[in-house]
């Protein structure tokens, strides 16, 4: 099924429909939250940690310009290459253009969101160069043919008996739902495509503005062979995301890795800068830096700015009711879960993404468990807000908000009509629930009991108790 072609609600709808990916999105985020408590139990730090970090981010975006001018000086002061790309098209020309001068005809990728964001592997292979996914949960998404359902573990959504299923299909190996000899399979085919790739593509955790360095988190080694092995190597990169010296790296890394997996320190941490240099043995012979806007230059200068602050660790989606229930695939964004109901609309407009702020209960889940505590309620809320400015309300919603505005102006007219409901929906109820409502409300008794109307509203309740605590 072609997602992209389903509206937010036929995408929830096949979400809920699909009971064995819903348990596997429920389980694995449930475990990452689980870690993540445990390791901040663990790192009585951590509070002070994020208000360091949050600060950082702060400082950094607040002179974005500067930084950027001294990360590219530097990047460049190393050997390597900096190209800015305005927009996705931009970074895609480069990167085939590059591919073409360099006479690359494989390329093999580490896991990057912005890779996926402006769709590069496409770009690519309509040049005719063949690209290779070498992150496990991006190997098996990649031989899906589906996209990621989650920044951190791309493949959350399906089971290892799917993925045994599917290395059966594909690769021609026994079945086996073993991790571990899935593991295996999938490094005996990735082996030879590293040591033969002319290009490797990696995404960049934090650029260092102060030394040019490029800092990759990962916790496979294939982050390392995509960036040593072949003799291109190109870092894509949202130009936010940037600190303005290694000690701020020191900071960042350990919320980051805490908050992503519950890890006090990932696998791999690497530091990147610049190529090989004459006499080392190891590295690429080029280093190329794409530096992406792509909408973030517009969402700097809007009301919800702050979700630049973000550092990909997806806490908010393991933690999220709404995530954990539909899955990444719903959204139809690369970004999904309560950082994709913000970032996506903020970088690619709200006419078609309107919707995405709407898919969230609002409790407040994601604020308290975000690294760099950025206020995700509230930039829902604003884009809500927006959202219905620009006329993007259902007719049903807008037509039901002017009557409930007419009559809540009138307060006689506001009284009968709520003891109108509480008749009505009492005489409806079974045992004091409503379990069918017409459309459009049936949206909540599809999935949940509605409460009849009290028989006395608060106001009654009120009254009674002044008149009978303070009798006149």
């Amino acid at each position: 099924m072609n997602m992209a072609n389903l509206t937010f609600h036929e995408r929830v709808s096949d979400a809920l429909a699909n009971p064995a990916a819903h348990q596997a999105v429920g389980r694995g985020a449930r475990k990452f939250t689980a870690n993540r408590a445990q390791a901040v139990a663990n790192f009585p730090q951590m509070d002070a940690l994020r208000d360091r970090a949050r600060l950082i981010r702060a400082h950094t975006l607040s002179k974005l310009d500067v930084f950027l001018a001294e990360f590219a000086d530097n990047v460049e002061a190393n050997g390597g290459c900096v190209f800015w790309a305005q927009n996705a098209a931009d970074a895609n020309d480069y990167v085939v253009k590059l591919a073409g001068a360099g006479d690359v005809r494989q390329v093999v990728k580490s896991k990057s969101m912005v890779t996926e964001e402006i769709e590069l592997n496409h770009a690519l292979e309509a040049a005719g160069v063949q690209v290779v996914e070498s992150d496990l949960g991006e190997f098996i998404i990649q031989l899906a043919g589906e996209k990621p359902s989650h920044i951190i573990a791309p493949v959350l959504h399906k089971t290892r008996a799917q993925v045994g299923e599917l290395f059966q299909e594909k690769l021609n190996t026994p079945y086996t739902d073993d991790p571990f000899a899935l593991n295996d399979i999938a490094r005996a085919h990735l082996r030879d495509i590293f040591l033969s790739a002319d290009m490797g593509i990696s995404g960049v955790n934090f650029g260092v503005a102060e030394s040019g360095t490029l800092s990759l988190v990962t916790n496979e080694g294939n982050g390392r062979f995509c960036t040593t092995t072949p003799r291109i190597h190109v870092a894509l990169m949202g130009m936010e995301r940037l600190v303005p010296t290694l000690a701020d790296l020191a900071t960042m890394l350990p919320v980051l890795e805490i908050s992503a997996t519950g890890q006090g320190l990932t696998v791999y941490n690497n530091l990147i800068t610049g190529p090989r240099r004459p006499g080392e043995p190891d590295g690429p012979e080029e280093l190329h830096v794409v530096i992406l806007d792509n909408g973030r230059s517009d969402a700097l200068a809007t009301e919800v700015a702050e979700i630049l602050y973000c550092i990909r660790c997806g806490a908010c989606m393991n933690i999220c009711p709404v995530y954990r229930s539909i899955g990444g695939h719903a959204y139809g964004s690369v970004y999904p879960g309560p950082l994709g109901s913000v970032v996506t609309p903020a970088l690619m407009g709200l006419d078609q993404w309107h919707q995405l702020p709407h898919a969230s209960t609002l409790c407040g889940a994601c604020k308290d468990i975000c690294p760099v505590r950025i206020d995700i309620p509230r930039l829902l809320l604003q884009l809500r807000d927006a959202s219905s400015r620009a006329d993007h309300s259902p007719a049903w919603l807008k037509t039901g908000m002017r009557i409930y505005g007419t009559i809540a102006q009138r307060p006689g007219l506001f009284r009968l009509g709520m003891r109108i409901g509480s008749v009505a929906t009492r005489l409806l109820a079974k045992k004091g629930w409503l379990n069918t409502l017409p459309p459009p409300l049936n949206g909540w008794t599809d999935h949940r009991a509605f409460h009849a109307l009290a028989k006395k509203s608060f106001r009654q309740l009120w009254t009674e108790r002044k008149t009978t605590e303070h009798p006149l």
